[in-house]
């Protein structure tokens, strides 16, 4: 069987039913330059990038042989959505590791740039326009939705999204603008202050 030619959901149907691990592999290889490109962006560790690579795919690999790949079609975002969960989970897991006692050294660690309120507040309010943006993204129509996630959270062009959504590129370029004016529409509709 050549597996270059099945479509994303052919081949995660046919690992489904017959745990065939050549179409896991033909998935990896579709998309590792994407999913790892993604993580090495948000971790800016080499080492760190690879080892939350594997575990994307590991868990990949147990959800899909547990029943509980519900996306059809938008494998690629499914994807990428569980390797920035691994992100968000190993900077939790960092952050109640990392514990500085002052009695360690001779400078005042809270009077640091690093530390600045600032840098906290700054964070804590990106953190929760991204949210907020994500929040109104899930309420667009699924065709919306779907081309905003390929495209921003994915990176995908918009050739890749025509092709991967099985649609023309003015389609998806169509699909990605209405989104847009509906983003905009919801943010003035509900008086939102989306910006840092």
């Amino acid at each position: 069987m050549n597996y270059t030619e099945l479509k994303d959901q052919e081949l995660v149907d046919l690992f489904i039913t017959s745990s065939d691990n050549d179409c896991i592999k033909e998935l990896i290889s579709r998309y590792k330059s994407k999913i790892y490109t993604y993580i090495l962006l948000n971790v800016k560790d080499r080492e760190l990038a690879e080892d939350i690579f594997q575990e994307t795919f590991i868990k990949v690999i147990k959800s899909l042989r547990k029943g509980r790949y519900m996306e059809k079609g938008i494998f690629l975002s499914w994807v990428v959505r569980i390797s920035h969960n691994l992100i968000i989970d190993h900077y939790r897991r960092d952050k109640h590791l990392k514990v500085t006692s002052t009695d360690q050294t001779d400078a005042d660690l809270f009077n640091s740039k690093k530390f600045a309120e600032k840098n906290i507040e700054d964070k804590m309010v990106q953190s929760r326009i991204e949210f907020e943006v994500r929040q109104l993204i899930n309420e667009l129509p699924k065709d919306q939705k779907e081309v905003i996630l390929l495209r921003h959270y994915g990176e995908m062009s918009f050739k890749e999204i025509a092709e991967q959504t099985g649609v023309s590129i003015n389609t998806a370029l169509g699909r990605m603008r209405y989104a847009l004016i509906n983003l905009r529409k919801m943010i003035e509709d509900r008086n939102l202050q989306l910006y840092a």
